[in-house]
């Protein structure tokens, strides 16, 4: 069976500290990536957002449909867009934090996610790279990182990629397609592969499957993906664990086009438990 929970201790750590220190805070600031704004929540949210105002930020939005991403701004409030990597949407972000900020000293805020949705490119874009943390604030729990960014308006303190230790392995796997969640939770790259070849067929996306194919099963068009990115072994066959690693980092990167899992309450398009089938064959 398939190991769905990768919850290190610098995770639960990072959760103890963030809820030690939320009454401290004027802000929250989620980042969660466009392409799967649903299953990239961070698991404290839902919690948080109790406590304190949240802000999300659905990062690689040139990543994502634009129809699906739009769909996604007007659901969800106080939520912006961004391209974190060429700081497109930044200056919204920064404005909004800064409707947070009291008149007698700066803004402080929390920079949350799951791992690789952004979330350290987001705290470095917020910061100058000259600044060096800021170290234990009087009357806030100690051992946190604190940072200030350029004009002093804003304390930042950055928290680790936290997932769902009890998550169900369906979100692990859309997780795993995007690079926010190692493929060895779901069975490794070739079931993470099999499984995002049907998820992609049964919505209709066959242009993100860079191999032409018909009828085939999804075991049989990885066999092609496998022929197609040179992913041989002894005998001419195919290593369908590389060829599957070749894929998804296809996938996630962009290469193959932008795209939208999931959309605003759609339901699930397949059954994430049943077993597609294994690639033993020649």
């Amino acid at each position: 069976m398939a190991r769905t929970v990768w919850y290190p201790g610098h995770m639960a750590k990072g959760t103890r500290k963030l809820n030690e220190l939320v009454s401290k805070l004027d802000v929250i600031v989620e980042v969660r990536d466009s392409r799967a704004p649903a299953s990239t929540s961070s698991p404290l949210i839902k919690s948080l957002a109790k406590i304190k105002p949240v802000i999300h930020v659905l990062s690689r939005k040139d990543l994502a449909d634009n129809e699906g991403l739009n769909l996604w701004l007007s659901k969800l409030k106080h939520t912006y867009s961004a391209d974190l990597r060429k700081r497109e949407g930044l200056s919204n972000i920064k404005r909004a934090i800064l409707n947070f900020k009291p008149a007698h000293r700066e803004v402080r805020v929390a920079v949350i996610g799951i791992p690789n949705v952004g979330k350290s490119l987001l705290l470095n874009s917020l910061i100058s790279k000259s600044n060096a943390q800021v170290g234990n604030i009087p009357g806030i729990t100690k051992s946190v990182s604190w940072y200030k960014n350029d004009d002093s308006k804003m304390l930042i303190v950055d928290s680790p990629g936290i997932l769902d230790p009890h998550a169900e392995e369906g979100a692990h796997l859309i997780l795993s397609w995007l690079g926010c969640a190692k493929a060895e939770i779901v069975g490794g790259f070739e079931n993470a592969a099999l499984k995002l070849i049907e998820f992609l067929c049964a919505k209709n996306f066959h242009a993100f499957i860079p191999v032409e194919f018909e009828n085939e099963t999804p075991v049989e068009i990885l066999q092609l993906i496998g022929k197609k990115y040179g992913c041989l072994i002894s005998g001419g066959r195919i290593d369908f664990e590389l060829a599957g690693r070749k894929f998804i980092e296809a996938f996630s990167s962009g290469r193959l086009g932008k795209i939208c899992l999931e959309l605003p309450n759609e339901e699930r398009v397949i059954d994430f438990n049943k077993n597609v089938g294994a690639a033993n064959i020649v």
